[in-house]
């Protein structure tokens, strides 16, 4: 069979973990059971060391592929407010947060298999070069080729080729786009989707046909070979059981990148 034959392929990956101390934000236990991927806080906007476990645990016990969520030292704020740190002490803080996942995810007989950033320092990395080469030195550093997810035609993935990485594309099915492919500031009116069917249908639009309408009502190409579901939504593990459900019912096979 061709690769124009193929079906479609996409993973589904989930930000996990995202919680301290008493306080969780995840429903961890049930997006396991849906997705394929595993982006597991790692301390800096979420994701205490008991969780960091209890997470690594679960997702080795199902098969669910570790990756590393990377952030901006902001737990206040959840990594989601915008800072400026020095490319040598950000590649430091990106190394040192890998190295704490590895430690859980290897007790849990698996391994760190990928690395995203979040928050902040992902939309960051999508047009600052300089960050995003600070990105991919600390995870140089961490060891090994760990692939990294994040936006199609970013910086990160720039700086990640040139560094001999793989770099994974990632979609969002309820993120809008801009005409240029990005994704539209959450500040700004209509960000996010939250209609839970426009949000099944983009996803089975995404995988199946690698494609978009943009907030200005643009078409565009996304090439995707993961995607993205939130899990601090209300409903969210409902919705993300729904988007698995209605893509395989499409004929898109789902199966990990990594």
């Amino acid at each position: 069979m061709s690769d124009s034959a193929a079906p479609p392929l996409i993973d589904l990956n989930a930000d996990l973990g995202e919680g301290f101390g008493r306080w969780q934000l995840t429903d961890d236990e049930a997006l396991l059971s849906v997705v394929t991927s595993a982006n597991v806080a790692c301390g800096f906007h979420a994701g205490d060391p008991s969780t960091m476990r209890r997470v690594c645990a679960l997702a080795a016990e199902r098969g669910v592929v570790i990756g590393a969520q990377v952030s901006y030292r902001d737990l206040a704020g959840f990594g989601r407010r915008a800072m400026d740190v020095p490319p040598e002490e950000l590649a430091d803080e990106i190394t040192y947060q890998i190295g704490a996942l590895e430690v859980f995810a290897r007790a849990a007989g698996a391994r760190v298999g990928y690395v995203k950033p979040h928050g902040a320092l992902y939309n960051r990395c999508v047009h600052d070069a300089e960050q995003a080469t600070a990105v991919v030195a600390g995870i140089r550093a961490a060891g090994g080729r760990l692939p990294v997810l994040g936006l199609p035609g970013s910086q990160l993935h720039r700086a990640a080729a040139e560094a001999r990485l793989p770099v994974v594309g990632e979609a969002f099915a309820d993120r809008a786009y801009t005409d240029r492919g990005t994704l539209v500031p959450r500040r700004e009116p209509g960000a996010v989707v939250h209609d839970p069917d426009t949000v099944v249908k983009r996803a089975v639009g995404l995988a199946r046909d690698r494609a978009v309408t943009s907030l200005g009502g643009t078409r565009i190409a996304v090439a995707a070979r993961s995607l993205c579901l939130h899990g601090d939504t209300p409903g969210a593990a409902e919705l993300a059981r729904r988007v698995r459900s209605e893509l395989t019912a499409a004929g898109v096979h789902i199966r990990s990148f990594a």
